[in-house]
């Protein structure tokens, strides 16, 4: 009996090992394919961390088809599409829920995930550095949470001076598509676009303001990571 208990125990707990050490490599190789294709790791201070759930990991390996892959990201930084001076946003936080991946193509290294689910986060400290640095001459600007929010538009407080004169507006931050639009009421230029580079099929479907800043919500089904299969 303690041979046989032996004979079973130490391949399983030699698998377990294996699998756990597969498992730390593909996430970290995966970090680094997401860190390729997207810019969620572009300051010095920003993260990227993938997670593939379940277990056993080999098995699913073995069938190319993952139940539960998340990815979170933060402090990196989107340009507005015009490429304005100053208009870079930092974005808090990011965390993407992909269920039922299955890989489309093991050379393109590429996934499709059938429905993704997620939340980005923006600071208010954030949306006031950005404000004050496009909306023209003048003091800095306060973007705080004001009451009510609807569907895709979040309503933000906006104060403080504008060429010499006080300003005290409700603003409108848009979440369509992949796109985050900006309008402040009274400033010199009062309307700013960012594209957030989103995995092909995912997009905002809402955005409410909160005690902690804009939570934006995004939805995606048939998602593509990395090259469509359909691409050569």
């Amino acid at each position: 009996m303690k041979f046989l208990a032996i004979a079973v125990v130490v391949p399983a707990v030699l698998f377990t090992v294996a699998d756990r050490v597969s498992l730390h490599y593909a996430d970290k190789e995966a970090e680094r394919l997401a860190k390729e294709k997207y810019p969620y790791g572009n300051t010095t201070d920003s993260h990227v961390d993938v997670s593939i759930e379940g277990f056993p990991f080999l098995t699913q390996v073995f069938s190319q088809d993952f139940g539960h892959v998340s990815l979170s990201a933060g402090q990196f930084t989107v340009d507005t599409t015009a490429n304005a001076q100053g208009g870079c946003l930092h974005v808090k936080q990011f965390h993407l829920d992909l269920h039922d991946v299955k890989v489309t193509s093991l050379s393109a290294r590429s996934a499709e995930a059938n429905i993704a689910t997620g939340t980005l986060t923006l600071s208010y400290d954030e949306l006031s550095d950005v404000v004050t640095r496009l909306a023209g001459s003048g003091g800095p600007l306060r973007v705080s949470q004001p009451p009510g929010s609807a569907d895709q538009a979040a309503k933000l407080r906006i104060t403080g001076t504008v060429a010499g004169r006080p300003l005290d507006s409700t603003g409108t931050l848009l979440a369509q598509g992949t796109e985050l639009g900006l309008t402040v009421p009274g400033a010199g230029q009062s309307a700013f676009t960012w594209r957030v580079p989103l995995p092909d099929g995912a997009g905002f479907t809402a955005a409410r303001s909160t005690a902690n800043g804009v939570e934006i919500s995004m939805v995606g089904h048939q998602v593509t990571l990395g090259r469509s299969r359909f691409e050569r």
